[in-house]
């Protein structure tokens, strides 16, 4: 990995490219630091800094520690990551939306502005919620000291919409980066908000035994080397071009393959799972004494039963679901026989299909049995120990781990994409020349 950012910053485009994302990185950074007005910045600091565990660390994971300090990109990614989800979903529901997702370019742009529309209503929704429970002292359960220097209607206005005007600016920082830097804009930025507050994590194996630290650190490593394997493997399905004449030239004759990954859903079933999980513990104090209470019992820690199975399930199904959106067999099988080509064995169309689809369901199932085990195994290991101290110095999540691993092998692969496409086009202008 090293090797190739090492040749990406020899590369004078790459590098320019590099800079630019880097450049960003840091202003989204600045904003995630940066109070948002009327907010009591001692009193957050000293709240937070007492708070760790369970809802608390996966709420600073999700925004890269900037939610509970109530700054000016408090809500980080995720608005932007929930609709386009959501939009994913409807596509597949709503006819206007599927048949402006076939028309190319010109549906994707109108597609991606309604996007932009639903994540400007869902990061209102999330900072009147969150700004709400600052008012009432329950976004910190314990916090005796007020966080917001004045709870009058207008400053928390001014609070609310100065969060909204932050997650536009994070979704135009990511368009940015998509558009002009490496990789996809958004993925890198949820990556920044992991490894934002990861090396927290990290400190407070140091705190445990030796023998305490080494083996989380060992069952860590292993933790990182699977997932690296799983993220890598795919199942390769040969494809056959026949030749055929245009005109007086000879074409077709070679032999490809599709490519169909075991974790073919990546990382968005889990994204999706977290926060609908985490959504009922947020609005748990706005439902009264009894069923606030039943949340916090069951939903709010991971070492319960009910908590796990939702939590398995939900994983499970947004897994199956979001790979019958992505990949359509029909839709491939009928791009193959378009352009003259056909699986060994089997005839074009429908057999194809069919062949694509049990390939493909024996896949999601993997993968939605791998997925689950990744965000299950941190929960069953907690209940097992039931060592509170234990819980909060883990820092190996599978969320956080899955995040950044995901999302730096994906970046390193475009990177290795753009330079090799430097080096042709580099070899073919000596060519010419």
């Amino acid at each position: 990995m090293l090797t190739v950012f090492t040749r990406a910053f020899r590369a004078p485009v790459l590098r320019k490219k590099l800079l630019f994302t880097l450049a960003l990185i840091a202003l989204f950074r600045l904003g995630q630091v940066l109070p948002a007005p009327g907010v009591d910045v001692v009193a957050v600091r000293a709240c937070v800094g007492s708070a760790q565990g369970g809802l608390f660390d996966l709420a600073q994971m999700l925004s890269g520690g900037a939610m509970l300090q109530l700054s000016v990109f408090a809500l980080g990614v995720m608005p932007y990551i929930t609709a386009s989800i959501v939009m994913q979903l409807f596509a597949v529901l709503v006819p206007r939306l599927d048949a402006l997702r076939k028309e190319g370019q010109r549906g994707q742009a109108k597609i991606t502005q309604y996007t932009r529309y639903l994540t400007v209503a869902l990061a209102l929704l999330n900072a009147g919620t969150v700004i709400a429970l600052a008012r009432t002292g329950q976004l910190l359960p314990g916090c005796a000291r007020p966080l917001l220097r004045d709870d009058g209607l207008l400053p928390v206005i001014v609070i609310v919409l100065t969060m909204v005007a932050g997650a536009c600016a994070v979704m135009w920082l990511g368009e940015l980066i998509t558009e002009r830097g490496i990789g996809n804009g958004m993925s890198i930025l949820m990556f920044t908000q992991v490894v934002a507050v990861f090396p927290g994590y990290m400190s407070r194996i140091f705190v445990l035994t030796p023998v305490g630290a080494v083996a989380m650190t060992v069952a860590g490593l292993f933790l990182v080397a699977a997932v690296v394997f799983v993220e890598q493997a795919q199942r390769r399905v040969p494809v056959q071009y026949a030749k055929h004449m245009i005109g007086q030239r000879m074409y077709g004759g070679r032999s490809t393959y599709i490519p169909m990954k075991v974790n073919q859903a990546g990382i968005v079933p889990v994204i999706f799972t977290t926060s609908l999980l985490y959504l009922p513990t947020l609005v748990a104090p706005l439902l009264g004494d009894e069923a606030g209470a039943w949340v916090q019992q069951n939903l709010a820690t991971g070492t319960h039963p009910l908590y796990m199975a939702v939590y398995v399930s939900l994983t499970v199904a947004f897994a199956y679901f979001y790979v019958s959106i992505t990949f359509n067999p029909v839709e491939v099988a009928d791009g193959i026989r378009r352009y003259g080509g056909f699986v060994p064995g089997l005839r074009p169309g429908r057999p194809t299909a069919e062949y694509l689809a049990y390939v493909l369901s024996r896949l999601t199932a993997s993968g939605a049995a791998y997925l689950a085990v990744l965000a299950l195994l941190p929960l069953v290991a907690f209940a097992i120990l039931r060592d509170p101290g234990t819980q909060q110095n883990f820092p190996f999540g599978g969320t956080s781990v899955l995040i950044m691993v995901g999302v730096g092998l994906d970046t390193v692969k475009q990177i290795e994409a753009q330079l090799q496409q430097g080096h042709y086009e580099g070899f073919l202008r000596k060519g010419r020349s």
